[in-house]
């Protein structure tokens, strides 16, 4: 049998196949001629798939196969990459390059690496046939991650008359207590990565930042097509295109895969390659995280009690707060910041069970996210400008100017910032580009109102 050996080592990351049987997907790739690595995507209750659903599904499991082999090929990054038993057509190749290049941006700065020129898919001289409209049914797929973001998608939703179900990737107790909040109906998909990924790791493979929101998008395309959605509808605002450093030339952003490039992208590629009836979009678009969050502090009562951004919760290995909020890591800090113009003092503090801005011991982790000292964290929080007016407002208003890090603030970075850019009412206003279809437009309307 073969083994596992160290990736670095390796030569070409390979793509051996993909399957489907019984509602469970199997992505296999390997190393070389080293051991298989293993996935399996599980979907439970999977319908049988009809004659008009199964060439849209088996595109889908392909482009799910080569998307999902990122968190395998970061281990080795050889200079080669081969798809078995098929090549794929110039845009597929092209898509694939630029999610390895960008998507795996962090994990490249935090290695030394540069993985520029590196990543190049095999591609084919033909291009495929359109993607067939496979009928699906007019409901909407939402991701939920247990934070604000996705729960204002889901009101959101809901308010405009939707049918729609919320979905989710694992098995995380704090997720499914918020899906069941939100009364619609509910779908949990499981992801078993291959247990010798782990092992390469322990042995000292490369490890880092990954764009899960890509591996999730291109499992709820199979699962879209497979339980009949013709909308998938992410949570992802427009801050999250922006970028959190420079680094050998090329933008380095944490969330790049939530961003607008990749967002457009995909939607495009779906429509053109798997299912012309398929929508992908995120409903937060055209709207930053302080607008999204003032839309929460409107909406979300009744998750006030079970939500928890802090991705402390949401490790795969490793330990978990006692509580939903660390109170010590960016989410949590950005969240607290983001949160304070908009619900009344007590109320913030009941949600985290002490005041993150009366802390001295606080202050770099604040002022990571002013951009102050220091480059945005590597988190999926808001720009540094956005996180400026936020302090602005608070060191303006009674309750609040007296607290430690809004006093530091007043007397040590607000003298150097311009007044002119510490406004928070245009971050409150939609801008730029968004791919929601004219069906859901009116949950736009819905999540900026005031």
């Amino acid at each position: 049998m073969n083994e596992l050996r160290d990736p670095r080592q390796a030569e070409v990351f390979r793509f051996l196949r993909c399957g489907y049987a019984d509602g469970v997907a199997e992505l296999v790739y390997a190393f070389d001629d080293g051991a298989e690595l293993v996935e399996r995507i599980r979907f439970p209750d999977a319908p049988a798939l009809t004659a008009e659903r199964r060439v849209a599904f088996e595109a889908a499991l392909r482009l799910l196969h080569l998307i999902a082999g990122v968190s395998y090929y970061k281990a080795g990054v050889p200079a080669a990459v081969a798809v078995a038993g098929w090549t794929p057509d110039a845009a597929t190749a092209g898509l694939l390059d630029t999610l390895y290049l960008h998507g795996l941006a962090e994990f490249a700065y935090r290695n030394g690496l540069d993985l520029r020129g590196r990543i190049r898919f095999p591609r084919a001289a033909t291009m495929t046939a359109s993607a067939p409209a496979p009928g699906l049914p007019r409901r909407v797929l939402v991701p939920i991650g247990g934070g604000k973001d996705s729960l204002v998608a889901i009101e959101a939703l809901k308010a405009i008359g939707a049918d729609a179900t919320a979905v989710w990737i694992g098995t995380s107790p704090l997720i499914a207590a918020c899906a069941a909040r939100s009364g619609l109906p509910t779908l949990n998909i499981a992801r078993e990565i291959a247990p010798g990924l782990f092992e390469l790791n322990r042995r000292g493979a490369y490890n880092g930042h990954i764009p899960v929101t890509a591996i999730n998008s291109a499992i709820l395309v199979c699962a879209a097509i497979l339980h009949g959605f013709d909308a998938i509808a992410f949570a992802n605002e427009r801050s999250a295109s922006s970028a959190t450093l420079e680094y050998a030339g090329q933008q380095v952003n944490h969330q790049w895969s939530k961003g607008w490039d990749f967002e457009r992208a995909l939607a495009a590629y779906v429509r053109s390659h798997i299912a012309a009836d398929l929508d992908y979009c995120s409903l937060l678009r055209p709207y930053s995280e302080l607008a999204v969050t003032r839309a929460f502090a409107r909406c979300g009562a009744v998750y006030f009690d079970a939500f928890s951004s802090c991705n402390r919760n949401f490790r795969i290995l490793g330990p978990k707060p006692a509580d939903r909020w660390c109170g010590q890591c960016p989410k949590c800090h950005f969240v607290f910041l983001a949160l304070a113009p908009f619900l009344p003092k007590p109320r913030l503090l009941a949600i985290f069970g002490r005041n993150l801005l009366d802390d001295d011991t606080q202050a770099a982790g604040f002022d990571a996210l002013l951009e102050y000292r220091n480059h945005k964290p590597f988190e999926c929080v808001g720009e540094g400008a956005e996180a400026r007016a936020a302090m602005a407002t608070l060191a303006a208003r009674p309750e609040w100017r007296e607290d430690e890090l809004i006093a530091r603030f007043r007397r040590e970075i607000l003298p150097q910032l311009d007044a002119a850019q510490l406004a928070l009412a245009p971050w409150l206003a939609p801008a730029g580009e968004h791919g929601v279809p004219p069906r859901l437009a009116a949950a736009l309307t819905w999540i900026g109102g005031a």
